[in-house]
C-alpha cells in the first residue's frame, strides 16, 4: 500500500531523511516512533504529496507521490500533529470545508463517520477551539476520513489528549483497520505503539529497524524504557510554609461550573501534580493560580500574593511554562534568556551574570547564537524549564512540559525538576503521561470541575486499589457525567 525507497531530504545544512526505505501492507496499522527530529513528520508530508523528496521515490496506492500528486491526494486522509482544524470555524463548518476541499459533501460521507462522528455531532454549533483535546481529535478524525480514504496518514494525533480519550481514539483506529483502511500513525506513548501491527524505528533521518512493537521497543529499550529516575535525598517539603492556599474556588461561564469549589494547598518545595481528563477544569484553575484570569468567587494566595487583587504580582513572582509557547523561535538562545530575565524584573547585571553560568550548566555554551527554533526538542525543553526558574521563583507551573516527548528526553527533563524541587522551588505541573504522575509528591485529579481525589501516588493506588496511577486516573476519569 505504501512503499518508500531509498527517500533523502535535506533543510540547508539538516538531513532530515536520509536513505529511508519502508513497506507497508493494505490493511495494516503501522507506527512511526523515534525521538523528535527524527524525520517523521518530513516522511508523512512526503508521503502525502505536501514535501517532495530530493532523492529515492515513495507511492501511495501504486501512485507515484511526485507523478500522481492528484490522485494520491483523493485516496488519502492526513491529520497533522500540529494543525488540522479551523478554530473559528463550527464543528459542522470544519467538517463541510474538509469535505469541498474532496469535492465531496457531508451527506455523501456520512456513512463512512458516522459511528465518530455521531458523538461529537450534538456539538456541530460549537467552535473547534472550544472544544476539549478529545472531541477535537473526534472531529479531525471526522476530517480526514469524510472524503472516504484508503489510507490515514497520523502524526502524533493524541499529544496533548488525556489517557481516556487516547484509549477511545485508538480503539477507533481499531474499528477502521478491521473496515479495511490501511493507517499509519507516528506516537510517543508508548501503549498506544504496541497497539500497532508492526514499526519503525526513526532516529537522525535514518531507519534503524522494523518489526513487531515488542521487537522494537526491546531492541532499543535505552530510549524506550530508559532506568527509573532516582531521586537523590528526600524533598525539602516545608510542612509549614504554604505556598498556594486555594478555598471554595469557582469560575463560572454562564451557567457552567469550569472549576467548582475546589479547596487545596501545596507546600513549598513540593512536586504537586495537577491532573484531568480534557474538560475537567485544570486548565481553568491554572489561569487563576497563574494571574491569567479572575475567579467567579472563593479566595487563595499564591506566592503570598491574593489571586483576586494581586494577580500581576503572581505574575512577577513564579515562574510558568507552557506546552504550546514558552520560547521565541527566532531569537537566539542567550536573547531567549536575556528577554525572560528582563521580564521577570531582573536588572541588566544579573541576566549577565546568571546567564553564563546556565550555559556552562546546560552545555550550551557552543550554542548561545544559535536559533531557538533550530534546536531538538529536548534541548527547547531544557531551556524553556531554565528559563522559567531563571528568576529563583518560589512556584514554577508546568502546563503539560513534556508532551509528545519520547521516554529518555522525558526523563532527562525530570531530572531538572526534581534538582528544582531539592533548592526548595514549588513544582506545580499538569501531565498526561501517568508514569510522571507517579514522580510527584502529591497529586489532585479533578472531574468535573471538582477536585475527586488527592494524596500521594501510593496513597491514591491503596485507596481506589488500583496498580498504577494510569489506572487510578482511568478509573476516576470515568465518573465524568457532563459533557465536553
Amino acid at each position: 500500500m505504501i512503499h518508500a525507497e531509498n527517500i533523502c531530504k535535506t533543510f540547508g545544512k539538516v538531513q532530515a531523511l536520509g536513505d529511508v526505505c519502508l513497506d507497508v501492507d493494505k490493511g495494516e496499522l503501522f507506527g512511526l516512533i523515534g525521538p523528535d527530529g527524527a524525520g517523521k513528520t518530513t516522511l508523512f508530508r512526503i508521503l502525502c504529496t505536501l514535501l517532495l523528496p530530493d532523492r529515492g521515490k515513495a507511492s501511495v496506492e501504486g501512485f507515484d507521490v511526485v507523478k500522481d500528486m492528484k490522485e494520491i491526494r483523493r485516496r488519502v486522509g492526513y491529520m497533522p500533529g500540529r494543525f488540522s482544524l479551523y478554530q473559528d470555524l463550527t464543528v459542522e463548518e470544519n467538517l463541510r470545508f474538509f469535505a469541498s476541499l474532496f469535492g465531496t459533501t457531508v451527506d455523501e460521507g456520512y456513512d463512512s463517520i458516522k459511528a465518530i462522528y455521531s458523538q461529537i455531532e450534538p456539538f456541530r454549533k460549537r467552535r473547534a477551539g472550544a472544544l476539549s483535546g478529545g472531541m477535537k481529535q473526534k472531529l479531525a478524525l471526522s476530517c480526514a476520513l469524510v472524503h472516504q480514504p484508503d489510507v490515514l496518514f497520523l502524526d502524533e494525533p493524541t499529544t496533548g489528549v488525556d489517557p481516556v480519550s487516547r484509549k477511545e481514539f485508538w480503539d477507533m483506529l481499531a474499528m477502521l483497520k478491521d473496515r479495511g483502511i490501511t493507517i499509519i500513525a507516528s506516537t510517543p506513548y508508548l501503549d498506544e505503539v504496541r497497539r500497532c501491527d508492526r514499526v519503525a524505528f526513526l532516529k537522525e533521518g535514518s531507519v534503524h529497524g522494523i518489526d513487531t512493537p515488542d521487537t522494537i521497543l526491546n531492541r532499543f529499550a535505552d530510549v524506550f524504557n530508559p532506568p527509573g529516575i532516582e531521586r537523590e535525598g528526600a524533598a525539602i517539603i516545608n510542612k509549614e510554609e504554604n505556598v498556594i492556599e486555594v478555598e471554595h474556588l469557582v469560575k463560572a461561564f454562564g451557567d457552567f461550573h469550569a472549576v467548582d469549589d475546589i479547596s487545596f494547598s501545596v507546600r513549598r518545595g513540593e512536586i504537586f501534580g495537577f491532573l484531568g481528563a480534557n474538560g475537567a477544569g485544570k486548565t481553568t484553575a491554572m489561569h487563576i493560580l497563574t494571574g491569567l484570569n479572575q475567579p467567579t468567587s472563593g479566595s487563595g494566595r499564591v506566592a503570598g500574593f491574593d489571586i483576586c487583587t494581586e494577580y500581576e504580582e503572581i505574575k512577577k513572582n513564579i515562574g510558568y511554562m507552557s506546552q504550546r509557547f514558552s520560547l521565541y523561535e527566532d531569537l537566539t538562545v542567550a536573547e531567549n534568556i536575556r528577554l525572560f530575565g528582563g521580564i521577570y524584573g531582573m536588572s541588566d547585571k544579573e541576566i549577565a551574570g546568571k546567564t553564563e553560568s546556565l550555559l556552562n550548566k546546560l552545555q550550551f555554551a557552543d550554542h548561545r547564537n544559535d536559533l531557538v527554533g533550530s534546536l531538538p526538542l529536548g534541548w527547547k525543553q531544557k531551556l524553556a524549564f531554565s528559563v522559567a526558574i531563571f528568576h529563583e521563583p518560589k512556584i514554577v507551573f508546568l502546563d503539560e512540559p513534556t508532551g509528545g516527548v519520547d521516554p529518555a528526553t522525558r526523563r532527562q527533563f525530570w531530572q531538572l525538576i526534581y534538582e528544582a524541587a531539592q533548592h526548595g522551588i514549588t513544582v506545580f505541573v499538569t501531565t498526561h503521561y501517568m508514569d510522571e504522575a507517579e514522580y510527584c509528591d502529591r497529586i489532585s485529579i479533578m472531574v468535573d470541575g471538582k477536585i475527586s481525589a488527592m494524596g500521594t501516588p501510593e496513597e491514591l493506588k491503596q485507596r481506589f486499589n488500583q496498580p498504577d496511577m494510569d489506572h487510578v486516573f482511568t478509573c476516576l476519569a470515568r465518573e465524568a457525567k457532563r459533557g465536553d
